[in-house]
């Protein structure tokens, strides 16, 4: 058995416990009898909290987080800096700039339509990317457009913020931007599921060419891989995978950074086996992180974004302080 699937094995079964924790533990403390209902009385309350409520909600952020640290493997994989993220090449902004766009002309009210602008911007993210990469070479220069793509969705959504004459909307843009898996129900798992199921086809499309770029541009070019199919096949996986998670969750950060950081140095850096524990090791982040946010005693539940931002911006500035102290060497 490959270091690998030993370690996949291991991370899915930390999946597991992860997920029955989120699921029987809550703000709520049932005793026995309320856990013998919840197990065996469909029509109880205890069963309509664990499996309508907890349930759907875990395993939501199970696929969100898996979507994310998938994106979050490709695009470090893709760009060769360990310090990318879903959120570096602008798919994120732009998503949940096709989200507030649709909260503000009131499509909340209309089931689906907000989830379906979300990835209808992430699309227009991935086709600009694909379409600038084939006349950016470099790395650098792709990571320059994004980053400037992701500063004017910003923009663009601040603006509409702004504008918006409903504060109901506002708060409901707001809420979005800084990300939850709350309310989550068993259409809103449907919704996400398939998504990343496509995108994780992608990946794995890609994963070979992804191993060949550590060898950099030359040498995989000699080996015969046609680098604008790998583009197209990694911007397609990250725009689809970060595109369903911020249609189903909002804008959730760092956990496409930490994730593969978590596991690279179990596959010893192979850019091509990474994408399965990284997608396994963010959907375990995001299950203990929204686990975490709902135990913490305050007047109000914190957001799963500010919840993450916390915990990953000194795992970012850390990451970044070793990756300085590396090229210094």
């Amino acid at each position: 058995m490959s270091r690998t699937v030993r370690l996949c094995l291991a991370l899915g079964l930390c999946v597991i416990a992860a997920l029955a924790l989120a699921i029987l533990i809550g703000e709520t403390g049932f005793d026995r009898g309320q856990y013998a209902a919840a197990f065996g009385d469909p029509t109880s309350g205890p069963w309509e909290v664990l499996w309508q409520v907890r349930a759907p909600r875990a395993v939501c952020a199970l696929a969100v987080g898996a979507a994310l640290g998938l994106a979050g493997a490709v695009m470090q994989g893709l760009l060769r800096n360990p310090l990318a993220d879903p959120g570096v090449l602008g798919v994120s902004a732009t998503a949940a700039l096709g989200a507030a766009l649709a909260i503000v002309m009131g499509g909340a009210a209309v089931p689906g339509l907000v989830e379906i602008s979300a990835l209808i911007g992430a699309g227009l993210a991935g086709a600009m990317l694909i379409a600038a990469s084939s006349a950016m070479r470099a790395p650098e220069a792709l990571i320059l457009f994004g980053v400037a793509l992701s500063s004017f969705a910003g923009a663009l959504t601040a603006l509409i913020f702004n504008l918006s004459p409903s504060p109901i909307a506002q708060a409901e843009v707001m809420s979005w931007l800084l990300g939850s898996v709350q309310n989550r129900s068993w259409v809103d798992v449907a919704w996400v599921t398939p998504a990343v199921l496509v995108s994780a086809v992608f990946a794995v499309l890609a994963s070979p060419g992804l191993k060949m770029l550590t060898l950099g541009d030359e040498g995989a070019a000699t080996s015969g891989l046609s680098m604008g199919r790998l583009r197209a096949f990694a911007l397609i996986a990250a725009a689809l995978a970060t595109g369903a998670a911020v249609a189903v969750a909002g804008v959730i950060g760092f956990v496409g950074l930490a994730a593969p950081h978590l596991v690279r140095a179990a596959v010893r850096g192979d850019a091509g086996r990474i994408l399965a524990p990284s997608a396994l090791s963010g959907g375990l982040m995001l299950v203990i992180a929204d686990l975490l946010a709902r135990l913490t005693p305050t007047d109000q539940e914190l957001k799963l974004g500010v919840f993450t931002a916390l915990i990953g911006a000194p795992l970012f500035a850390l990451i970044a302080w070793r990756a300085a102290r590396e090229w210094r060497l």
